[in-house]
Order: C-alpha cells, then sequence, then structure tokens
C-alpha cells in the first residue's frame, strides 16, 4: 500500500500490478511554461476547482509535440501537491487494471489526477473502453476523487478513416453519425476540457530561448543566433526544442 502523506506521484507497473511510487519528480513550475497562458489558465482553475470539491472537468490536451502537454501537469503536481493533489501515471497497454486501481483511489482522503501521456489507440484496440467507465462510471458511479488529464498529438484519440462515414446522413435538417464515427468520437467527448496546444513563432520560440538563459551571463547575440540554427536544423521551434537548445548550449559555451 502506498502512503499517500509521503507519496506525491505514482505509476501503475504491470509486472507486479501494483502502483510504484515516484521519488524524483522533475522539478519543473508554471511561471517556467511560457506561451501557452490560456491553456495554463484554464487548466490552473479546473484543477483548482477540483481540489476545491467543486465542479471540474476530464482535460484533454492535445497538439503539436514538445509544447508543453506533459510539462504543464508535472508543474500542477509541483504547485498543489501540498494542498492535497496527487498524480497517478497510466500506460495505455495497462488500462485493462484501471478499475482495480479506481478502486484503491476513491477512498483515499486526496485528489488524484490519472495521467495519461501520449495517449492515442489503434482502430482495432478496444482498451480505450476501460478510460469510459473511468470517467463517467457505469453501474457504480465515477469516484468524486479522481480526475483523468490526458495528452495526445491526435484530437479524437482514435483512428478516423473515409470509409467511417458511410453510415452519416441528414435527417429533418440534422446531422446523424454512423455508428462507427458515434464510437469513435465517444471517448474524446467524456473530455469536457479540450486545450489545443501549438508550435509558434521564431518570436515565440526566442523568447523562451531567452527565458531559459536568463540568468546566465552570456554573449546573447551569439547565443541567439546559435538557437535560430539549432531550431532550424530539428524544423522546430518548440517548448522541448527551447529547452533541449538550453542544455546542449551550457554544456558546450557555458
Amino acid at each position: 500500500m502506498i502512503d499517500w502523506k509521503q507519496t506525491r506521484a505514482a505509476v501503475f507497473r504491470r509486472s507486479s500490478s501494483q502502483l510504484k511510487p515516484i521519488t524524483k519528480i522533475e522539478p519543473v513550475l508554471l511561471k517556467d511554461l511560457i506561451n501557452i497562458d490560456r491553456q495554463k489558465m484554464a487548466l490552473v482553475l479546473n484543477t483548482e476547482q477540483f481540489l476545491h470539491g467543486e465542479f471540474a472537468n476530464n482535460a484533454l490536451l492535445w497538439g503539436s509535440r514538445g509544447t508543453g502537454k506533459s510539462s504543464l501537469v508535472k508543474a500542477l503536481l509541483n504547485t498543489y501537491a501540498d494542498q492535497g493533489l496527487r498524480v497517478v501515471e497510466f500506460y495505455k497497454e495497462d488500462l485493462s487494471y484501471l478499475p482495480e486501481v479506481i478502486d484503491v483511489l476513491r477512498d483515499e482522503p486526496y485528489r488524484f489526477i490519472l495521467f495519461l501521456d501520449d495517449l492515442t489507440f489503434a482502430e482495432s484496440d478496444l482498451s480505450y473502453t476501460y478510460l469510459k467507465s473511468a470517467m463517467e462510471g457505469s453501474i457504480e458511479s465515477a469516484p468524486e476523487n479522481v480526475r483523468v488529464y490526458a495528452t495526445s498529438n491526435r484530437r479524437h484519440l482514435i483512428p478516423e478513416r473515409l470509409s467511417d462515414n458511410a453510415g452519416t446522413e441528414v435527417r429533418d435538417g440534422e446531422l446523424h453519425y454512423g455508428d462507427t464515427v458515434e464510437e469513435k468520437i465517444s471517448l474524446a467527448d467524456r473530455f469536457g476540457l479540450w486545450l489545443s496546444f501549438y508550435q509558434g513563432s521564431q518570436d515565440d520560440y526566442l523568447a523562451m530561448v531567452e527565458h531559459y538563459f536568463k540568468a546566465e551571463s552570456i554573449d546573447k547575440e551569439a547565443m541567439m543566433a546559435e538557437a535560430k540554427r539549432f531550431a532550424a536544423e530539428r524544423a522546430s521551434r518548440s517548448g522541448r526544442t527551447a529547452r533541449q537548445f538550453y542544455l546542449y548550449y551550457m554544456q558546450r559555451f557555458g
């Protein structure tokens, strides 16, 4: 059994069919995440409502890679752990074990974010049904002290094909999806809060780079030139790229 008073986060391990405490959590803070103010504000508000026992949504953070989706969840834990927030990380491959874990968490006096990172499902993968029950319940109601925060590069989580729309029709002026489409979008519909993340402009990228170097005594002009080259080589101007450049530059020139 995990002592949640001492443990802030845990991850499910299939090999032991148990939750394993996470002792080292990346020390990212909300103030370190820039250029995602809209997403940050919305998720902070939702999380604070959850902590206060008020209405709070399950959240889907979707969009471009490296734009701060996972870091935002980690920053929430570092900010609100002292107020009773806990995080349980689950992998898609282990979702069949989720009902048993939910049973354990349900009676704990803490508020749990069930964190599913980089979540997508293959067309033939039906494990998402366990997740649907965790978010909205079945005969037994969903736990009041658990919310799902998932990140994904895909908005609807499950692949959609043109053939899926074969059963779609318009009746009395209203669009009615076919059974296949209804089933595929039903999971995403269970997330009441959708937050989209996109790579920004070069100016946005350089602002993130500057944020990382604000405490360093360096030749700023030379550093910025190198930062542009670094991003061009990777065809990416994400927050992750800015972080990677900071580590690279300080190791080589710092």
